[in-house]
């Protein structure tokens, strides 16, 4: 892939956009293709959609968006649509797999900020976690759901299974990774555990630094997170593609500003920026740089 197919692309996803009717907003369009883009140069696994519109018309326009682009171009082939509950993402199969993998193997060290707690305070000792080991299991149905060997065709099964020991009721089989459909729906992927959406998100998006709180103290994380003081970590990066074009943001996330004092100078933000600049030098053609900034930011009002 070079500049000049992923220029094709975005051509094609502007004409694909028109022949479905889907009118967005030009802040909205200009989301969308940065997050196909980064989704097509492995830049990000998992991009969360929250613009252009509400369920379940978000959903059948992305459907409709995939279906015509798979058709036309190869280079979308791995992009799906997954459904969680009442949110929604844009997904490459592969790069999915591989990060769950990771995740799996402890490659990519997670750090759990306690939100029950006030003032809030990293965990520790995560094995004694009963909400880390539940998410730990969740974990582990992606990576059943998503194993490597069928992505990358090394496997003739059509279907995967996920069994829990622990609880048989919920087995869970399909064989998403490998299916035509656009849509994968895993709204049941948390059911019987506290792990709540914003956790979830914190690990599947690939932050870092994950919130963690059951859902019986979704109010105490609300109060304890809206009257802290947060750091805001953005990645930016620069798009090839067009001449003069700015820093645009590829993903933030926050932390409560006394556990990361030293903003991007923390052992995990480095850790962080590095993984993610090892991922840009793969498709540096696409992005002209990558930088991480941090600032200070005050919430009135934190919706989780």
């Amino acid at each position: 892939m070079g500049v000049a197919e992923l220029d094709e692309a975005l051509k094609l996803l502007n004409s694909s956009l028109a022949h479905i009717k889907w009118r967005l907003k030009s802040s909205s369009k200009r989301r969308l293709e940065l997050d196909i883009l980064a989704l097509c140069t492995r830049m990000r696994p998992v991009i969360m959609v929250d613009y252009g519109g509400k369920m379940p018309e978000l959903q059948e326009h992305l459907c409709a968006l995939l279906k015509l682009i798979q058709r036309e171009s190869p280079i979308f082939e791995h992009l799906k649509v997954l459904v969680i509950q009442d949110m929604i993402y844009l997904i490459h199969v592969r790069e999915l797999s591989e990060y769950v993998q990771s995740s799996m193997n402890s490659k990519e060290e997670l750090n759990f900020v306690d939100l029950e707690k006030d003032p809030p305070e990293m965990i520790n000792q995560k094995e004694k976690s009963q909400l880390v080991m539940q998410l730990i299991s969740i974990q582990k149905l992606f990576s059943t759901l998503f194993p490597l060997e069928v992505v990358n065709g090394q496997s003739s099964s059509q279907e995967t299974k996920y069994v829990d020991n622990a609880n048989p009721a919920n087995t869970i089989s399909g064989h998403f990774a490998s299916q035509s459909s656009e849509c994968i729906d895993l709204s049941n992927c948390m059911e019987n555990t506290e792990v709540t959406v914003p956790t979830l998100n914190g690990w599947l998006l690939g932050y870092p630094v994950v919130y963690l709180f059951s859902k019986e103290h979704i109010g105490d994380a609300i109060y304890n997170l809206s009257t802290k003081y947060l750091h805001i970590f953005q990645v930016l990066v620069c798009s090839t593609l067009k001449k003069g074009s700015q820093a645009e943001e590829l993903l933030s996330f926050s932390v409560p500003y006394d556990l990361s004092t030293r903003g991007s100078n923390e052992h995990w933000a480095e850790a962080f920026l590095a993984h993610m600049r090892a991922k840009w030098e793969r498709c540096a053609y696409a992005w002209k740089s990558l930088n991480m900034e941090v600032s200070e930011f005050n919430p009135q009002a934190i919706v989780l």
